[in-house]
């Protein structure tokens, strides 16, 4: 067992995985990370098969420390981040040595980041899941001094090996696909809508992010009498002043407001790391093309697992060398005797 330790915990950080699926006709939505593809990112990393869970940090991260050697990476939004004071990579594997301090500052790109383990969490689940749902009393925001127990990091020595992402930190388009109550909306304010610039409000979190806009608001033609329905993550509801709201993981599973459409599960990683002030514009897509675009977990590692790379670092700029198995095997001393 090793026993990582959370020596200073930034204010919003919690366990996350994947969620909980299944529990949206008992009221629980899925939960789990806000960019779920910054886990997925994690596994490829790891050389897990499936992600596990991460410490989400929204903002900032914490400080850290392991008392066995265990690989870990940094995925999803950049953050500062030192090792016994010297800068660490992100997308990239490392290994935390016992005695070291692993520090992750601020956000310097996108809002959620992830710090993930190869050492696979050992406490119970709750509904089949680690995640933390704060909005439905599940769990809770790790604590300084809390101390996680992991299983053992089989090959702790192992090559280091990054990734490189494509920018979801700064907004951008996001495609959106037509849903139950598109058709409340009028074709002219559907167009308007595709021709919108928004930009991210300062309203948001884990439940949902608000994006304001300088033009008319977007009122459905019509909403009265519009009664309560299920929604879900991805769904943008549209307030009764005309703004949009885009749900994300800990969003509630009954709304009243219309949804002008959905967001596409794969941009919801986009959506979510969009900081503050950042632009970004929704494009209509089919649901044809929707469908088409569509990829299930085990093409969405594939797909990360093609953009993997092994690290190839200098020897001078690893400080802890001597702690690496340098020499794959031993000799009787006369092989070249031998031959």
């Amino acid at each position: 067992m090793t026993l990582v330790t959370i020596h200073r915990g930034g204010p919003a950080i919690s366990l996350q995985d994947l969620g909980r699926p299944g529990y949206m006709a008992l009221g629980l939505s899925v939960g789990g990370a806000a960019d779920p593809l910054a886990l997925w990112e994690a596994a490829a990393l790891l050389g897990l098969r499936t992600p596990d869970a991460a410490i989400e940090m929204a903002g900032a991260g914490g400080h850290f420390s392991s008392d066995q050697p265990m690989r870990f990476c940094l995925t999803g939004a950049p953050m500062q981040v030192l090792l016994d004071g010297a800068p660490v990579a992100w997308n990239t594997t490392h290994c935390l040595q016992p005695g070291q301090r692993l520090e992750v500052g601020g956000a310097l790109a996108g809002n959620f980041g992830y710090l993930s383990f190869a050492g696979a969490l050992m406490r119970p689940r709750v509904l089949g899941s680690h995640s933390a749902h704060l909005a439905a009393g599940i769990g809770a925001p790790l604590a300084s001094g809390e101390v996680l127990e992991l299983s053992p990091d089989a090959v702790p020595d192992a090559a280091a090996l990054y990734l490189r992402v494509s920018d979801r930190f700064s907004g951008g388009e996001v495609r959106v696909m037509p849903g139950p109550q598109t058709n409340l909306f009028t074709p002219q304010t559907l167009g308007r809508f595709a021709q919108t610039q928004f930009t991210r409000g300062p309203q948001g979190n884990r439940q949902g992010i608000r994006f304001d806009h300088d033009v008319a608001p977007f009122f459905a033609a019509q909403s009265a009498g519009l009664i309560s329905d299920f929604i879900s993550c991805g769904d943008v509801q549209v307030t009764g002043e005309g703004v949009p709201y885009v749900l994300l993981a800990e969003c509630q599973t009954i709304g009243g407001y219309p949804r002008i459409g959905t967001v596409l599960p794969q941009d919801l990683p986009k959506v979510a790391q969009t900081p503050p002030g950042a632009p970004l514009r929704f494009r209509f897509v089919t649901l044809e093309e929707a469908d088409a675009l569509r990829l299930p977990p085990l093409k969405q590692l594939q797909g990360v697992l093609g953009q993997i790379r092994t690290l190839h670092r200098d020897p001078r700029d690893i400080a802890d060398l001597l702690s690496y198995q340098l020499i794959s095997g031993v000799t009787s001393g006369d092989d070249l005797e031998r031959m």
